[in-house]
C-alpha cells in the first residue's frame, strides 16, 4: 500500500522486499574526486524516480514488491521467469504457457515499465518480459485509483535498473538440457547519463509445459533470445528523456503423447500414413519488439509529469507437422499466422493544489491493427442419414457419425482489422483529510472501437486509516470496464468450415463485449514487531459479460469469450518475517470465482457443454480454492540459503458426472532450494556461483488433464532440474 506524504509512521508494507532483504555486498569504491559529481547526479535521478513514484498511487489498493535483493534471492536468481516470480505474490495462481491468475481473474494482467503502458501481444508477457533487467518490480491488486484501466486483476510495474556501471556475464544451465549465456552492460555518465543493454539467449528440452507424466519431455524444445536496452538522459535539471527497447524471439516444439491412433478413414481419403504420434513435428514461433520513449518532467516543490510514445509489434506462427499429421489425426491441418501492431500515447500529471489535496489526470490513447491469416486443410462431410453415412462416405467419427465423403481440400480463411482505437482520460484527488485518513476518489472515462464500440464512465473510491502507528485500515471500490484484447479475437467464418472435419457443432459466434464489473476491497495490515508484519484482504467482484479465454486448437493461442454474469470473490493472509540475516513469508489465499450464460464465441464449445453454461453457475476453469506461497532465506556470510515453494490446490475440469468444471486436479506441491556464494574479488569484480535444484522433490504434478472449458490437452509440470549458474561481474 502507498504512504501518503506528512502521515506518522506506518507499518511495514506487507511485500517481497520485507521477505528477502539481505545485506547487500559492498560495491567497489570509485575514485573521491567523482564522489562530488556523481551524488550532485544521484540527487537529481532521485527527485526524477520520486516524481515518477508520485504519478503511480496506490491508495485504497494491495501493492507487493520484489525489490533487487529479493529477485537476487530467488533460488534461480534473475534466471527465474516473470511467471514463476510472480507466483510468490498472494493470491496468484499458476497455470500453464505463461498464464497467471490473480484474484480470480484469466490474464487481465496490465504490464508497464517505468509506469508506461505497454500494449497487449499475441503471447503472453510473462515470456517477453524478464527480471533481468529490473530494479524492482510491483503487484499491484484490488480496488485500484483511476489512473489504471482496460487491465486490472493486477497492474505489473517493473522499474528498469538505473545507475548501473559495468557490468556482468553469466551462464546458467542444466537440468532439461538448458544453457542460457547472460550479458548486462551499464553507464552512468558524470553528467546524469544513464545507459543499459541487457541480453540473453536460452535452449532447453523444456519449453511448455510437458503432454505426459514422464521425467524427460517430448518434443518439447525452445530456443528463446532476449534483448533490452534504457537510455535516459537530462535535458535540464527538471527534464529527462528515457527511451526503453526490447525483443524477444522464442520457437517452440508442440509437446507429443505417444500412444495415440490416427483416425484410419482421414488416412484412406487422404491416401496416407500418418506418423508415430511421438513423432509429429508441430512448432510454433513467437516475435516480440517493443519500444518507449518517455520525457519526464518535475516542477515546484513536487509536480510531475510524463509524456510518453509507445510501440509494440507481435507476431506467431503456428505450422502443424508437415508430414500431414495434423490432418491424420484431427481432420485439420491448419497453419496460423497473427500479428498485432499498436502504437499509443500516454500522458500522467501530478499536481500538488494545497496541503492536503494532490491531483493526479492523465490520458491514453492507441491504435492498433491486427492481422489472422488461416489456412485449413480439410476433409469434405455430409450429412448422416438415418444415423448412418449415405453411399460414397465413410464414418470417421467417435461418438456421434462423421461422414466424409472426399479428399482434403484447403480453405482461406484470412482476416485483417486495422483502426482498432481504445482512448481513455481520468483525474482523481488525493485528500488528505488528517494525519490518519488519506482518501482518493476519481473517475475514468474509456471509449472503445474496435470489434464492438462501447464506452464506460468508471467511479472510484479508495481510503486508508492509520488506526495507529502500527496498524493500517484500507477500503476501495472500483467500476471497472474491461475491453477484449483485440489481437486474440477470432475471426474465423464458420461459413466457410461448413460440411468439413473442421465444422463447429454449434454455429452461434456473438462479438466479444466489453466486461463491466463492480469491484470492493477491503483489508487490514499489523506490523506485530519490528520484525513481523501481517495482514489480511479481501475482495468481491460482480462481473456481467466477464471475460475467459480458452486454448481451443492445437496452436498455443488463447481465445476470449463471455460469461453473462459472474460472482469472483476471496480473502488472502499475509504474513512477512525479518530478523538479522533471515527472512521468512507465509502467503495463504482462498479464492472462488462462478459464472454463467455464455454470451460470444459459442461456437467454440459443445451444445451440451453450452446448454448446461447457459442454465446453471460453474466453475471458471481457473479457479483454484486455495493456494500457499511460503518461503525463507539465510545469510551467512558471503554465502545465501534460500527455500520458497508454492501449494497449489488443483485447477478445474469436468470430473467423473461429466459437468463442465464440477471437478478439480489433484494438488501438489513445488519445492525449490538454491545456495548462492559470493566471491569478492577486487578484480574484475565480485563472483556469483549459484546451485538450484527446481521442484527439489521430484513431484510429478499434473496441470490440466485435457477436460474442462477452453481446456485442449493434457499438460504437466516439470521433474526436478539441478542448475548451476555462474556470474562474474566487472
Amino acid at each position: 500500500m502507498s504512504t501518503p506524504t506528512r502521515r506518522p509512521r506506518a507499518p511495514a508494507a506487507l511485500h517481497a522486499s520485507a521477505i528477502f532483504a539481505l545485506a547487500t555486498l559492498t560495491p567497489v569504491t570509485a575514485p573521491a574526486a567523482a564522489d562530488a559529481t556523481l551524488s550532485d547526479v544521484s540527487i537529481t535521478s532521485s527527485r526524477f524516480d520520486e516524481a515518477r513514484n508520485a504519478l503511480s498511487p496506490g491508495t485504497g489498493s494491495s501493492r507487493y514488491v520484489f525489490d533487487s535483493q529479493t529477485l537476487e534471492t530467488l533460488p534461480a536468481g534473475r534466471n527465474t521467469s516473470l511467471t514463476d516470480m510472480l507466483l510468490q505474490a498472494p493470491g496468484v495462481v499458476a497455470n500453464s504457457q505463461g498464464q497467471l491468475h490473480v484474484r480470480g481473474d484469466h490474464a487481465d494482467l496490465q504490464y508497464r515499465i517505468n509506469g508506461v503502458i505497454l500494449p497487449e501481444g499475441i503471447t503472453g508477457f510473462s515470456q517477453v518480459l524478464s527480471p533481468r533487467f529490473a530494479q524492482d518490480i510491483t503487484l499491484s491488486t484490488g480496488a485500484l485509483p483511476a489512473q489504471y484501466g482496460e487491465r486490472t486483476a493486477g497492474v505489473i510495474d517493473i522499474t528498469s535498473r538505473r545507475n548501473f556501471s559495468g557490468g556482468d556475464v553469466g551462464i546458467y544451465g542444466g537440468g532439461f538440457g538448458t544453457v542460457e549465456p547472460t550479458l548486462d552492460l551499464g553507464y552512468t555518465t558524470p553528467g546524469g547519463t544513464t545507459g543499459f543493454l541487457s541480453g540473453s539467449f536460452l535452449h532447453s528440452r523444456l519449453g511448455t509445459e510437458k503432454a505426459t507424466p514422464d521425467y524427460n519431455p517430448i518434443h518439447d524444445a525452445t530456443q528463446q533470445a532476449r534483448g533490452f536496452g534504457y537510455f535516459a538522459t537530462p535535458l535540464t535539471p527538471t527534464l529527462r528523456l528515457n527511451i526503453i527497447a526490447g525483443t524477444t524471439y522464442g520457437r517452440f516444439e508442440i509437446p507429443n503423447t505417444p500412444g495415440q491412433d490416427a483416425n484410419a478413414v482421414y488416412e484412406q481419403f487422404a491416401a496416407l500414413t500418418a506418423p508415430d504420434s511421438r513423432n509429429l513435428n508441430a512448432r510454433q514461433y513467437e516475435r516480440n519488439t517493443f519500444g518507449i520513449v518517455a520525457l519526464q518532467g518535475a516542477f515546484g516543490a513536487a509536480g510531475s509529469w510524463q509524456l510518453a510514445a509507445f510501440n509494440r509489434i507481435s507476431s506467431l506462427d503456428y505450422t502443424p507437422d508437415p508430414s500431414g499429421g495434423d490432418l491424420l489425426y484431427n481432420g485439420v491441418s491448419a497453419p496460423i499466422a497473427r500479428k498485432a501492431d499498436t502504437w499509443g500515447l500516454q500522458g500522467d500529471l501530478n499536481l500538488p493544489l494545497a496541503a492536503s489535496h494532490t491531483l493526479r489526470a492523465g490520458f491514453v490513447a492507441q491504435l492498433e491493427d491486427d492481422r489472422s491469416d488461416n489456412r485449413s486443410t480439410v476433409f469434405p462431410t455430409v450429412d448422416a442419414v438415418s444415423g448412418s453415412c449415405p453411399p460414397g462416405s465413410l464414418d470417421a467419427g467417435e461418438d456421434e457419425p462423421q461422414c466424409v465423403s472426399g479428399a482434403p481440400t484447403t480453405i482461406v480463411d484470412n482476416h485483417r482489422k486495422s483502426g482498432n482505437t481504445l482512448a481513455a482520460v481520468y483525474a482523481e484527488d488525493q485528500w488528505n483529510i488528517s494525519d490518519r485518513v488519506t482518501v482518493n476518489y476519481g473517475l475514468r472515462f474509456t471509449q472503445l472501437n474496435a470489434y464492438i464500440t462501447s464506452n464506460a464512465l468508471s467511479p472510484r473510491l479508495g481510503m486508508v486509516w492509520y488506526i495507529d502507528p502500527n496498524t493500517t485500515f484500507h477500503a476501495g471500490y472500483a467500476r471497472y470496464f474491461t475491453p477484449p484484447p483485440n489481437q486474440l479475437v477470432s475471426s474465423t467464418s464458420i461459413a466457410k468450415l461448413a460440411d468439413t472435419t473442421n465444422a463447429p457443432e454449434v454455429v452461434e459466434n456473438s462479438p466479444v463485449k466489453p466486461e463491466r464489473a463492480h469491484y470492493f476491497d477491503i483489508g487490514i495490515a499489523r506490523q506485530v514487531s519490528p520484525s513481523w508484519n501481517i495482514g489480511l484482504d479481501s475482495y468481491y467482484k460482480y462481473a456481467r459479460n466477464l471475460l475467459d479465454e480458452g486454448q481451443f486448437g492445437n496452436a498455443l493461442i488463447f481465445t476470449p469469450f463471455n460469461l453473462d454474469r459472474a460472482h469472483v470473490y476471496g480473502v488472502e493472509l499475509t504474513n512477512a518475517f525479518k530478523h538479522g540475516n533471515w527472512s521468512a513469508y507465509l502467503n495463504v489465499a482462498r479464492s472462488m470465482a462462478k459464472g454463467t450464460g455464455v454470451t460470444s464465441g459459442q461456437f467454440n464449445l459443445g451444445p451440451d457443454e453450452l446448454r448446461y453454461i447457459d442454465n446453471h453457475y460453474v466453475f471458471l476453469d481457473h479457479t483454484q480454492l486455495w493456494t500457499v506461497s511460503a518461503g525463507t532465506a539465510y545469510r551467512w556470510r558471503q554465502t545465501v540459503f534460500s527455500l520458497d515453494g508454492t501449494y497449489q490446490d488443483g485447477l478445474r475440469n469436468d470430473g467423473p458426472d461429466g459437468i463442465p468444471n464440477s471437478g478439480k486436479q489433484p494438488p501438489y506441491v513445488v519445492l525449490n532450494a538454491a545456495v548462492v556464494q559470493t566471491f569478492n574479488f577486487t578484480r574484475p569484480g565480485p563472483l556469483k556461483v549459484r546451485v538450484a535444484a527446481l521442484n527439489l522433490l521430484d513431484r510429478s504434478y499434473q496441470i490440466h488433464d485435457g477436460t474442462g472449458i477452453g481446456v485442449n490437452r493434457a499438460e504437466y509440470g516439470a521433474r526436478r532440474g539441478v542448475y548451476l549458474g555462474l556470474t562474474q561481474s566487472f
